[in-house]
């Protein structure tokens, strides 16, 4: 090896740890910090291990997600804290940044590192930063069933005695050696000081450097000297860190100059990169031991494919033609299900919050409160629950098996040929999910005017909040073909925010966008468990916003079309009056009248309440007169209907014939909204929902993320008037072309 392993440990970074080891083992909770490379399969471990007891937050005065977890495993009560992933602690990216301070300043009592077991050489480059620290590791040698089924052969007790740390050989996907693992953890805690990592040395010119600048610490007083660790200290400051010498409050780095002076005449660099080349060295000759490879090497699953995948001909059909097929399984999956809720909240849930109401002498407005304001608010949303759902499920498949890092890869020609960076279309595609992690994931990008412009285009992509209003407008003009108008309006959010990218880019934000690099991580076939873990994560938000203040609303909206009390008609109430004010200005668009109008308004909070609005302002007044089903009818109903639902679902999903039964339409609100709009208008409205101005979350988001509102009233204004100009065209063309008004 270029570089030698020294069996030699620290003693002054293990003391700090034997207090903590010498505590009663059963009392303590042992923190342990898991870290690891994005694509190493961590967040899949760290799922597989906490489950539902997994916490996210985020961190201190950061944006950066934070998961933790407290388990309890034989006995012992053990906190897992899941860093960012990151491919080296140098404080370079926010990312980088977070785990780097949380492992110097917070000391976790060991660390995991999830190291990837077909991509060792690479992984090992953080794993030697985090032997730096002094603190015992246990690695997680996971993506292990991989490595042996590509004919890998990797020598673990070669890694155990050159790094001093226990291996476990792991996969995530098929929860295996998770058991050994925790065995390692525990074992690892009882005895910190004999799981303490060797010191790496690199190289006799930079050790002798090494000790030249370590002398001169100890002739001064330093205040971090006490406070972190060493070796890791000594290192940092050779590598002339910038945040290390602001913190050590260093002016003069006079025998930092003198010790390093050789160094780099010698190597011809910096120190940074020296230091870089000396750990990549190590961790190549490391990884030249215990790794051997199949001499003959075919060609990979994941070469085959990227080969049509990545084509600059194919690629982007391609990942226009996922999207279609991700809406397409969405609808057809989700469609008899939301049916199937929108049917009870209009049915057995009225007739049961006004059987419970009436004996109590509620009067009259407090049971509309509940039946026509709460009820028909909140589960107008509700109903596009397991469209929400499916989405996210959909798209985190295509997250977890490797895709979306594709079609990233794949739009950075197109974006990049018009001047854009090819990094900002990872936040547009978070921005799919909802647009305000999109927005605040703009922190990853270097440029500032990459970041202001990449934030204002984010809105541009149609979020789940959307998805609502499009489900129930497909659903009442296009049922035939629902997919491909849906797939449309995803399609149009990204050319728009193209083209308007590129007039921003020639306007208020010149300047040459910089190359794009990321990793492409092999294709792999995601775990159903991890699958709805990660799915859950995503869609619960929607769940919560339901419960909250889309609740709070939809009470807000009551009171609005019901006052001044004892208003006859909701046009004459404050919130049709006000609809009535704005709607002229929609009138060129299609939808003048004011229930579309107030529905607008009230969707300025959030998108999703634009239908929910909708659902108040049609709700009927009285039920039919007739024979109420009694509890048990109703619950026997319920059960049936979900069954009928099911068998629709699967049948859809096959393309099997689905008999079309002649009943009513049983949506009210969408058999109202067929008497108001056209199937023209109801595209133009849609559009219009698309493309106006983002959400008061996003537009704070925006706020937060800037230090001034001008961006977000820019995004705000040019949004609104980009809708507005969309909508007409697409309303008066269609007019001219004979498609009907």
């Amino acid at each position: 090896m270029s570089t030698q392993l020294k069996c030699k440990e620290s003693l002054e970074e293990t003391e700090g740890n034997l207090a903590a080891a010498q505590q009663p083992a059963q009392d303590r909770v042992i923190t342990v910090a898991v870290a690891g490379n994005p694509n190493s399969g961590k967040s899949t471990l760290i799922n597989a291990i906490a489950g539902t007891r997994l916490h996210v937050g985020n961190w201190a005065g950061v944006t950066v997600e934070k998961k933790e977890a407290q388990l309890d495993y034989a006995g012992r009560k053990i906190r897992l804290v899941d860093l960012p992933g990151t491919y080296s602690l140098s404080p370079y990216t926010q990312e980088e940044i977070v785990a780097r301070d949380y492992l110097v300043n917070e000391r976790p009592d060991l660390i995991v590192n999830v190291v990837d077991a077909t991509n060792l050489e690479r992984n090992l480059y953080l794993t030697v930063q985090l032997l730096e620290l002094g603190i015992p590791v246990v690695m997680a040698l996971n993506i292990y069933d991989e490595a042996q089924a590509k004919g890998y052969e990797i020598d673990v007790e070669g890694i155990e005695k050159m790094l001093g740390v226990a291996v476990v050989p792991t996969s995530a996907t098929k929860k295996t050696g998770l058991d050994e693992l925790f065995k390692s953890v525990l074992a690892a805690a009882d005895d910190l000081a004999g799981h303490m990592p060797r010191k790496l040395t690199y190289g006799e010119d930079i050790e002798a450097a090494a000790e030249q600048v370590a002398d001169e610490l100890r002739h001064r007083n330093l205040p971090l000297l006490g406070r972190y660790p060493q070796r890791w200290l000594l290192l940092k400051l050779m590598e002339e860190d910038s945040h290390v010498l602001e913190q050590m409050k260093l002016d003069r780095l006079d025998f930092l100059d003198q010790a390093l002076h050789h160094l780099k005449k010698a190597h011809g660099d910096d120190m940074e990169s020296i230091m870089a080349d000396a750990r990549y060295s190590l961790a190549s000759g490391l990884t030249r031991e215990v790794l051997q490879k199949p001499e003959l090497r075919q060609t990979e699953l994941t070469e085959k494919i990227d080969r049509i995948v990545l084509n600059r001909f194919l690629g982007i059909p391609i990942f226009l033609g996922a999207m279609w097929l991700l809406f397409k399984l969405t609808f057809d999956l989700s469609a008899p299900f939301g049916g199937w809720i929108g049917a009870m909240t209009e049915g057995p849930f009225k007739r049961w919050a006004s059987a419970l109401l009436l004996p109590l002498g509620a009067p009259d407005w407090t049971v509309s409160l509940v039946n026509d304001g709460v009820i028909a608010g909140v589960g107008s949303v509700l109903v596009f629950v397991p469209v929400i759902f499916a989405m996210m499920f959909f798209i985190t498949f295509l997250e977890g098996s490797g895709y979306m890092a594709r079609a990233a890869f794949v739009m950075d020609r197109t974006m990049h040929s018009i001047g854009l960076h090819g990094k900002s279309f990872i936040p547009m595609l978070l921005g799919f999910g909802c647009n305000v992690p999109g927005i605040y994931a703009t922190r990853t990008l270097e440029n500032p005017k990459d970041k202001v412009l990449t934030a204002l285009l984010v809105p541009l992509m149609s979020c789940g909040a959307r998805l609502p209003v499009y489900v129930v407008f497909v659903s009442a003009f296009f049922p035939n073909n629902s997919s491909t108008v849906i797939w449309s309006l995803y399609v149009m959010g990204i050319l728009l925010a193209v083209l308007m990218g590129l007039l921003f880019k020639r306007t208020l934000f010149r300047g040459e966008a910089p190359m794009f690099i990321m990793e492409l991580p092999p294709y792999r076939m995601p775990s159903f468990s991890s699958l709805c873990v990660h799915t859950w994560e995503k869609g619960k938000h929607f769940l919560f916003k339901a419960g909250t203040y889309i609740f709070a609303v939809s009470i807000l909206v009551w009171f609005l079309l019901n006052l001044p009390w004892g208003v006859q008609h909701k046009r004459d109430s404050y919130l049709g009056q006000a609809g009535a004010v704005v709607a002229p200005v929609f009138q060129p668009l299609g939808f003048g009248n004011w229930e579309a109008a107030s529905s607008l308004i009230s969707g300025v909070i959030a998108k999703e309440i634009v239908v929910g609005t909708m659902g108040e302002i049609y709700a009927p007044q009285k039920d039919e007169k007739g024979e109420v089903p009694t509890l048990k009818e109703d619950l026997k109903e319920i059960a049936v209907s979900f069954g009928a639902a099911c068998n629709k679902a699967v049948k859809t999903l096959f393309y099997l014939p689905v008999p079309e039964e002649k009943e009513k339409d049983r949506s009210s609100l969408r058999h109202a909204l067929q008497g108001v709009f056209t199937p023209l208008s109801s595209y133009a409205f849609m559009v219009f929902v698309l493309l106006y101005m983002p959400c008061v979350v996003a537009i704070a988001a925006m706020r937060q993320e800037f230090g001034t509102w001008k961006w977000a009233v820019v995004g705000l204004v040019y949004q609104t008037m980009l809708a507005w100009s969309a909508a007409l065209i697409i309303y008066q063309g269609g007019s001219f072309l004979g498609f009907g008004g």
